[in-house]
């Protein structure tokens, strides 16, 4: 048990020297570094996200994006955020790089160029917040059907939806009838 602690503060030491070393190269481009609970968060800004997360692939061994998520910050302004939850496999470190964005202009670029398995979370994100990746390959919904109105996680969507959906058949079996 001491061990597994003692592994995790390292790990923790680690990621925030990476994130200290991500300051020094882009320092106007990081807003914030915050470290709780183990988790070293850094929050960048949004022009030069691509080149970012292509630094701390290539130069600090982050080959792998655990997910990609976004958040509605509703009523703040900016609005949404674009989380990013890296891993390190053969350094065993996880770092989270956060962008904000605004709701009058919600998109970034995309990261599949960077993480073919960002695809999926990318189009994720698109269909239930409204967050446009530009240079996506194929961004459209993925959970939703494609006639759907508006992004359902945002906050300001009514909890019961807004109607039913023009698609939706009731099924019923013979013997519930």
């Amino acid at each position: 048990m001491a061990q597994e602690v003692m592994e995790s503060v390292k790990a923790t030491e680690s990621s925030l020297k990476i994130a200290k070393l991500l300051k020094e190269k882009f320092a106007n481009e990081v807003i914030d570094i915050k470290e709780f609970r183990g988790q070293v968060s850094v929050t960048v800004k949004r022009e030069k996200i691509k080149e970012i997360l292509r630094y701390l692939k290539e130069e600090q061994g982050f080959n792998h994006i655990q997910d990609l998520c976004g958040v509605d910050l509703y009523p703040a302004e900016p609005r949404f955020e674009v989380v990013y939850n890296l891993y390190s496999i053969c350094r065993r470190l996880h770092l989270r790089i956060k962008v904000k964005i605004y709701e009058k202009e919600p998109e970034i670029e995309s990261v599949t160029e960077l993480w073919s398995g960002a695809n999926w979370h990318e189009r994720e994100c698109f269909d239930m917040f409204g967050i446009r990746f530009t240079g996506h390959p194929d961004l459209r919904r993925i959970l939703m059907p494609e006639d759907w109105d508006g992004h359902p996680l945002r906050k300001d969507y009514p909890l019961r939806g807004r109607e039913l959906w023009r698609g939706f058949r009731e099924i019923i079996d013979e013997e519930t009838k």
